[in-house]
């Protein structure tokens, strides 16, 4: 199990104006996308995580952090995704840092994002 990012922002109608919606939206795991997507999208994983350990039973709940990155071919898209995801998932998680906004100098893709924190219930 893992945070329900997906689940929440592919129903999110300011996330689908920009990145799709259902099970088409631009929105992939694993900090990978697919060869060729189209701009913008945007990925996530899992930068850390923990269960809520107790003395005694098992753990009910697990933490995880973690990193979403947007990429477009201007600065204003990456932030405009950026604040479409923002939104739609800080009423499920925290949002913990703002990430690096940048260039990447091979593909001129512009990138901006954030980090989470997910409780989640097993």
């Amino acid at each position: 199990m893992s945070a329900p990012i997906f689940e929440i922002c592919s129903k999110d109608v300011g996330v689908g104006t920009l990145l799709g919606a259902g099970v088409d939206t631009r929105l992939y795991s694993f900090g990978e996308a697919p060869d060729g997507v189209v701009k913008p999208y945007a990925v996530w994983q899992v930068i850390a995580g923990s269960p809520e350990n107790y003395l005694a039973g098992r753990p009910d709940v697990d933490g995880f952090t973690l990193q979403v990155d947007v990429y477009a071919t201007t600065g204003t898209a990456a932030r405009r995704v950026r604040d479409a995801l923002r939104d739609a998932i800080e009423l499920h998680a925290y949002i913990t840092r703002w990430g690096v906004e940048g260039r990447d100098p091979t593909t001129k893709n512009y990138r901006a994002g954030f980090d989470a924190d997910w409780i989640v219930q097993r």
